[in-house]
């Protein structure tokens, strides 16, 4: 991977949703839903789907690395540092400290 940069993210991810977005931040971890159930990794999939047409890259760029059968994921993104992948992810307003002062 020679100078190709990647990011990885925390993701807590609630299936069955009423729509596939992307609520926050909370406590450092990624807030996602997704309206697929958590069956034969279509939740998954569809996570991964929202990721990179958030992060406009192609899916074969984002990965679930550990986490696969949990709600609790983390996901790799390359093409992408740290930084452009949570500005992609997180809506401008977005306060990752607004959960601890409430």
């Amino acid at each position: 991977m020679c100078g190709v940069s990647s990011a990885e993210i925390t993701v807590r991810l609630q299936p069955r949703a009423r729509a596939n977005e992307i609520v926050g931040e909370r406590e450092g971890v990624l807030i996602a839903r997704v309206t697929a159930p958590p069956l034969q990794g279509r939740a998954n999939e569809a996570l991964r789907r929202l990721i990179a047409g958030r992060a406009r890259v192609g899916l074969g760029r984002v990965e679930i690395v550990r986490g696969a059968a949990h709600r609790q994921k983390i996901v790799r993104v390359r093409g992408l540092s740290p930084e452009q992948l949570r500005r992609a992810l997180l809506p401008a307003d977005a306060n990752p400290e607004r959960d601890s002062v409430l």
